[in-house]
């Protein structure tokens, strides 16, 4: 009976001790973080610009259409005197990442923005990334627009300094909406405007230096005089005999 007992015994402590290591374990596990996944992202950067689109239907067509590539269609909603206004455009950028949408409405923000308008119509989103004339309190504006630059090929940097913006603080307000561009999207086209100023230097170093002049030709020189003919001998007079 004491036996029994014993292996009891054993096996309660047996139990207790995997218990408790299994427990241990739990506690020092690591816990890993899952990344956003894109319906995440998409829907922060949504609610991000609410307000600066006009609504969350607005706020959504923008990343989606911005993100994909596709038609984008904006209504600004009707107030006591004006009907609702639809409007739709597509990007001039095709496919785009979420980093470079970000950056992309975060420009177009701080353009209108700098033109006193803080709570822009649906033809001024458009006006703002794809280019056109929008009216505010200083008069008409023309916005060259954020994505008829990057279409052109040029980098975020470049884009911004066209703009009248530092990127440094495009990107910092940017980061507090969602994803930012990384390097290798800032740098996007740089290469080649470079390659294009090598061209013009090229063309330039070549007008520089004036195609040589024709040298003239030589003047003719003038016949030689000709030479008299030698008048004839008078025949001699015969000699009468002797």
């Amino acid at each position: 009976m004491k036996k029994h007992v014993h292996v009891l015994t054993a096996l309660s402590v047996a139990v207790g001790l995997c218990m408790g290591s299994s427990l241990a374990l739990a506690d020092t596990a690591p816990t890993t973080q899952t990344a956003p996944t894109s319906g995440q992202e998409s829907t922060k950067l949504a609610s991000s610009y609410t307000t600066f689109a006009g609504s969350t239907t607005n706020a959504q067509a923008l990343v989606t259409g911005l993100r994909s590539g596709t038609a984008i269609v904006l209504v600004t909603p009707a107030t006591a005197t004006t009907p609702a206004v639809q409007t739709t455009f597509t990007p001039t950028t095709g496919q785009m990442g979420y980093g470079n949408v970000n950056i992309s409405l975060a420009l177009a923000q701080a353009e209108l923005t700098a033109a006193g308008i803080t709570q822009p119509t649906a033809a001024q989103l458009e006006a703002a990334l794809n280019g056109g004339t929008v009216t505010g309190p200083n008069g008409p504006v023309q916005l060259t627009g954020v994505l008829a630059l990057r279409a052109d090929g040029q980098g975020w940097g470049n884009i911004a300094k066209a703009l009248g913006f530092k990127l440094g603080e495009i990107m910092s307000a940017a980061k507090a909406h969602g994803p930012v561009p990384d390097s290798a999207d800032i740098a996007h086209g740089e290469k080649t405007d470079k390659a294009g100023h090598a061209d013009k230097a090229d063309k330039v170093a070549k007008a520089d230096h004036p195609d040589k002049a024709d040298r003239p030709d030589k003047p003719d020189h003038p016949d030689k005089p000709e030479k008299p003919e030698k008048p004839e001998r008078p025949d001699k007079p015969e000699h009468g005999g002797r």
